[in-house]
Order: C-alpha cells, then structure tokens, then sequence
C-alpha cells in the first residue's frame, strides 16, 4: 500500500485527489510541517529537500519500494503507473507544458503572495504586489486558455487539471479577499467548478482529518517553516 506524506496545504491537495480519484489503496502519514516533522531524518530519507508531498510505492518500477517526491513528479509517476489521467499521446506536449507552468509559476507565485501577506515581519507593500499581480497574471493565462475549452490538455481530465485544482481552490487566500476570488476570470472560475463538483474532491478534502495538525504560528511554527530566515542553533 502507498504511504502518503501528508500536510494540509495545496501540494498535497493535488496528491489526495489523484489517489481518490484512481482508487489506488493508500495510507496517510501525517506529517504536522508547523511542528518541523518535515526536518525529521527518517522524512529527509525520503524527500532530502524537507517538504510534503511525498509517497513510497512498495511496489515500484524494479519491484521494489520507490519514493517519490515533489506534486508534480507524484502525479506523473502515478499516472503513468495506472495508466490513467495522462491523456493521450498526442497531449502529452500540452499536458508536460501546463504541469510545468502550475510547477514554475501558479505554485510558486501563489506561495509567495502568501508568505508575504501573512508571515513575512515589517512593510512588504512592494513584495505583496509583485506576487499578487504575479499570480494575477498566471490566473489570466488559465483564464485565456480555458476559454473555449473544458480542460487544460486535450479533451480529457487529466492530472493537469488536478495540478491546477491544488492551488486555484486557495485563490481566496492568495488574493486576501473573502468575495468571489474568480470572477475577474470567468473561465477559470467555471472550469475550477466543474472539478470541485467532482466525487473525489469532496473524499480529497476529508484526507488528513482526522489527524489534529498545528496551527498556531508562533516562533517553532516560523523556524520550521522558514529555516532559512533563522541562523543555526548552536
């Protein structure tokens, strides 16, 4: 049975609702990243770079159990290991393409304009628009796309669209509204509808709950989350 390195947050997300959507047996593993359990070093043997998600398959490639770490590298591998949610061979081109956008761009942006909103100390009016208006921008690009089409690759649901599910349903977080977050980007808005309505994603979003994660942001929450800012302990 996989196990699933798991946290609450956006990455993940997009794990939990592949396995839910392939029915692939799985077992979580919670790991609380406020706590520092991702800086563990039985974790760190699994994913050296200290993040969630990752999985073991116990029945890998050569037979053998295989990790596998980073969202995007977890739904291409599981995809190609069931054979499903991966298109067609002639979308592969688009489908690589709009993985690697969310991977690049949409995450990366979305999660600066969080830390910078939110945990970041002092003035960061100028660091707070530069990614705001990034991910603005990365939502207009989906939005363009999706105009005249139901999907990001091809004609099928694939694990693009899942990729992109993971960190448009925090949209309301990233723009700091509690109004309707999509409306400036009406495509985007009615293709993240129509995955949300999906069975799977109501089971993806129940994963990890019954497991109590730290919330509070105190200073072992900021250490653990954002070594980098804190020079070594002694």
């Amino acid at each position: 049975m996989i196990r699933f390195y798991f946290h609450p947050t956006p990455n993940p997300a997009k794990v939990a609702l592949f396995l839910e959507e392939s029915g692939l047996p799985y077992t979580v593993v919670p790991v609380d990243t406020r706590k520092g359990e991702q800086h563990d070093p039985a974790f760190r043997a699994i994913n050296p770079n200290g993040k969630v998600p990752a999985i073991v398959d116990p029945d890998g490639p050569d037979g053998k159990p295989a990790r596998v770490f980073d969202s995007t590298a977890i739904l291409l591998y599981l995809a190609e290991k069931t054979g499903r949610f991966i298109g067609t061979p002639a979308d592969r081109p688009d489908l690589l393409s709009w993985l690697m956008f969310i991977a690049t761009g949409l995450g990366p942006y979305s999660g600066q304009a969080v830390h910078f909103q939110y945990f970041a100390p002092g003035d960061q009016a100028y660091a707070i628009n530069r990614y705001r208006r990034e991910a603005e921008r990365h939502y207009q690009v989906l939005n363009d796309h999706l105009k005249d089409r139901a999907y990001l690759a091809g004609t099928h649901y694939t694990i693009a669209d899942m990729s992109a599910w993971g960190w448009i349903d925090r949209v309301a977080r990233v723009m700091n509204t509690t109004d309707d977050p999509l409306a400036p980007w009406p495509h985007l808005k009615r293709f993240f509808q129509t995955i949300d309505a999906r069975p799977a994603v109501a089971r993806a979003r129940a994963v990890g709950q019954d497991h109590v994660f730290k919330t509070a942001t105190d200073e072992q929450s900021l250490r653990a989350l954002f070594p980098s800012n804190y020079p070594p302990t002694p």
